[in-house]
This record gives C-alpha cells, structure tokens and sequence, in this order.
C-alpha cells in the first residue's frame, strides 16, 4: 500500500532521486521546494514531465525551511490532501566551503538555519499528525562527516550536519512511545549526483581567506579531488536514493536506525556502530529499552 511521503529540499540531489525513487515504488510523493514559481520552476516542470512521462503520483509543494510559515503551509497542504503524512524525510541543507575562521558568525547561523532549524521547523509542523495517527517514519538524511574522515574548509557544513544527527538522535527515543519510528540516512561525500559541492557557500571574510591562502591555497580543489578519487567507478548517487526506497518499503518496526551509503568508506560506520551500541546499552541500563523500539509500545488511549 503506497506511503503519503513529505521531503525537504527536493529540488535537486538526494532529495530529487529520493523523490523519483519512491513515486516509483508506488507512493505518493510531495517533493518540497522553495522558489517554485522562481529560480526552481523549471524543477517543477522536471517533476511534473517525470510523473507523467512514468504515471506516477510525484507533486510538488512550496517549502522553505528556513520560514516556518512556509514550512506549515506545506504541511497543510499533504494533510488538506491527504489526511496523514507517513513519511517525513529531512533532505533540505546547504554546504559551505573555505577555511573556518573565515566565515562570520552570521553565516554559520545561516547554515545552522537551514541544516539544523530547518528540521525542527518541519517536526514542529509535521509531528503533531504523526503523533496523532501513532504512526510513521522520520527519516534523516545526514553525512558521513558527522563521525567519519573530516577533511579540512568543510567545518561549518560539518558542525551544522553533527547537530542534526544529535537531534536525530534524541527525537528517536521521544517519539518510540508515539510509535514513530526513525531512521538516519549517512551518504558518504557523494562528489557527483548532487549540488552540494557546486552550489557550496564561500566565506565573507576574504582578508582572512586571503591569509589562510598563503599557507593552504588550492587545499579545497585538493580534497575535491582526492574525495572524487576515493570512490569507486560507476558509484552514482542513485544509491542513496535506491537505499531510502529500500527502507521505506521494510513493514513498520523493522526499519534500521541508521544505514550508511558510502562507497569510498570513510570509516563513520565503524564510529556509528559504536555509538549507536552505546546508545543502546545506555537505554537499556536506566530501564527505558522500550525507547528503542516503537513496534513495541501500544497505545492507551
């Protein structure tokens, strides 16, 4: 039976083959986007010519998350629609690029804005029906950056996507009781696919880049290239997309907590593993293990 799916930042990337994917598996998709009457009109047409072209029921829906006015009319738009919401994946981000010191502390607001707040704006929208029907998946897709090799000029980005993944982390237990359930979505840095590395943000301050330059000039079209070596000929980014269809389809409470897609193995599945056990045991020592699984907890209403 198809899924009433919600993604954030489905223009392009990730979120667009995700979208693609899912509306192929058969469910409904509402592929969110900001500026769909503007700069990302002609992803719309993209969508729409696919949904036809394939008979598919893939829509698109005006979502900003860095408005929460935005990001609730989205959300009334699915529940207007279709009554409930299934699925909610968290896509929607933005990657900066240069070395740390450079960027003011405005900007990483605003890449903190998008990256972490962007996402408790739409739970915030989104949770309350969720919760209501006590049922559905939240789905986070973050970055292998957040425990993995963390090459330098990607530390804001890197930061941003380590606050996502402890929030990740902290809805999961919280919502269990819900019958939520969650699982953290870890693509590796997927070179090609996406825009994140082409429609990367630059620093403000260029004197302080300009210093930096003297001692590490041409070191991010370094790591671009040696991030592009490391993976291995013919990975596409449809392997993300591929694993979340995969997931989504898995019978409610058997849906993994994390899943990580990096082909150039960057060692955060090994660090996660152990984290996650960590979790785990931590749970079940101060007796709430019924956290872990939602399957589990019966609603007494």
């Amino acid at each position: 039976m198809g899924k009433i799916i919600l993604i954030s930042g489905a223009s392009s990337g990730f979120g667009a083959l995700t979208a693609r994917a899912l509306a192929d598996e058969g469910h409904t998709v509402y592929a969110g986007m900001r500026g769909t009457s503007g700069h990302n009109a002609a992803a719309v047409s993209d969508a729409q010519a696919y949904a036809k072209t394939h008979g598919v029921d893939l829509r698109t829906v005006e979502m900003d998350v860095s408005s929460q006015d935005s990001v609730d009319a989205s959300v009334n738009t699915v529940i207007q629609a279709e009554k409930r919401i299934d699925v909610l994946m968290h896509n929607a981000g933005h990657m900066v690029t240069g070395p740390a010191e450079a960027f003011t502390p405005e900007q990483l607001a605003d890449i903190y804005d998008v990256n972490v707040l962007g996402t408790q704006r739409l739970n915030r929208a989104a949770l309350p029906h969720l919760r209501k029907q006590g049922s559905g998946l939240l789905l986070w897709v973050g970055s292998s950056s957040t425990k993995g090799g963390t090459p330098p000029y990607l530390g804001p980005y890197f930061a941003a996507k380590a606050g996502m993944d402890a929030l990740a982390v902290s809805y999961a237990a919280e919502l269990a009781r819900f019958g939520i359930e969650t699982t953290i979505v870890v693509p590796g840095s997927f070179t090609s696919g996406t825009n994140h590395f082409a429609h990367s943000g630059s620093p403000d301050d260029k004197a302080v880049v300009a210093e930096y330059d003297q001692h590490y000039a041409g070191l991010m079209d370094q790591v671009s290239q040696k991030l592009a070596d490391l993976f291995p000929k013919g990975a596409s980014a449809s392997l993300v997309s591929d694993e979340i269809a995969r997931v989504v389809a898995l019978p409610d409470g058997q849906r993994p907590f994390r899943v990580h897609i990096d082909p150039a193995n960057d060692g955060s599945e090994v660090v996660s593993d152990v984290a996650d056990y960590v979790r785990v045991e931590f749970l079940n020592r101060i007796g709430l293990s019924d956290l872990l699984h939602p399957e589990k907890y019966q609603r007494q209403d």
